[in-house]
């Protein structure tokens, strides 16, 4: 009986003592470890290629903004113009939609008396996005000003396919972006993805291809998945925003990022989904993170 009492505080002791040692060696590893997580730099998984709106964080000068991008694993930022991209080359990042030959967003190719000086414009920063190494120019219907479809719709094929062979030439893709006209962009005629492939359609070149707002399309059209699903060899590129409010993509809006995503990439998708929200949290890198984190899928 004594020798098993004997047995049971021995095997007690073993047990309290490597008790004893995992707290003092086990723990300092795991909060070795811990250290070592934080000052990893944040990894995206590399199946989206993730950007983010200048103007939306016009708060942070380019500089600031470029390096913050680089930490959150960005290779792009959007609508910066010529001024800027010796900026955004330095951090190793592009313009993944350049802009700067608009005139605005309501004078646009929907109206002829805007296209002599929107074809000059054009005719110069083509050539300056191809020499700069980019693809992606931003262009506008313009609001439609009594204008039917079919009015729009040929205007804009007779100022746009004056441009199309230099885009061609230079391999530089023309985008027209889809905008909302029921609370943002109050009568802009290129305010749903049906208008927009049309216009894809009738001048039927590949340097020319939409931008689908899908916060903008949530608003005026719905159905955000299937038409992404039957329209995506018509867009070049995405922009994201939480619906109401054009705020962060998180749980405090309609939209659920994920699955947008996964219908994305399913397509085949290889340009570039910005995030292009109006950040309400006072930490707004912070809320830039998560919004990536979400969209990563």
């Amino acid at each position: 009986m004594k020798s098993k009492l004997n047995r049971r505080n021995a095997l007690k002791n073993i047990i309290a003592g490597t008790a004893a040692i995992g707290v003092s060696s086990g723990f300092s590893s795991l909060a070795m470890n811990n250290t070592d997580i934080q000052e990893q730099p944040w990894k995206l998984k590399g199946n989206i290629n993730h950007s983010v709106c200048r103007w939306c964080f016009s708060t942070l000068d380019v500089e600031t903004l470029c390096i913050e991008a680089k930490k959150l694993g960005l290779t792009g930022i959007d609508l910066v113009g010529p001024k800027d991209w010796p900026t955004l080359k330095k951090h190793g990042l592009i313009s993944s939609m350049c802009n700067g030959a608009e005139i605005n967003l309501v004078d646009g190719f929907n109206d002829k008396k805007f296209h002599d000086q929107l074809i000059k414009n054009y005719t110069e920063m083509i050539p300056l996005v191809a020499a700069a190494g980019y693809k992606n120019l931003i262009c506008f219907s313009g609001n439609r000003r009594g204008k039917d479809d079919e009015t729009g719709w040929n205007n804009c094929v007779e100022g746009l396919k004056k441009l199309m062979p230099l885009a061609e030439k230079h391999n530089v893709t023309l985008v027209m972006e889809l905008l909302n006209s029921k609370v943002n962009h109050q009568d802009y005629q290129c305010d749903t993805t049906p208008w927009g492939v049309e216009l894809c359609k009738r001048l039927g070149s590949e340097n020319f291809k939409l931008l689908y707002d899908i916060y903008h399309m949530q608003i005026d059209e719905g159905n955000v998945i299937s038409t992404i699903k039957s329209s995506h060899k018509y867009i070049a590129h995405y922009h994201t925003a939480g619906v109401p409010g054009r705020n962060e993509i998180d749980d405090t809006q309609e939209l659920y990022y994920p699955a947008i995503m996964k219908a994305i990439l399913e397509t085949g998708f290889k340009g570039f989904v910005a995030q292009e929200f109006i950040p309400k949290n006072a930490d707004k890198l912070a809320s830039l993170k998560k919004a990536i984190s979400i969209c990563d899928i």
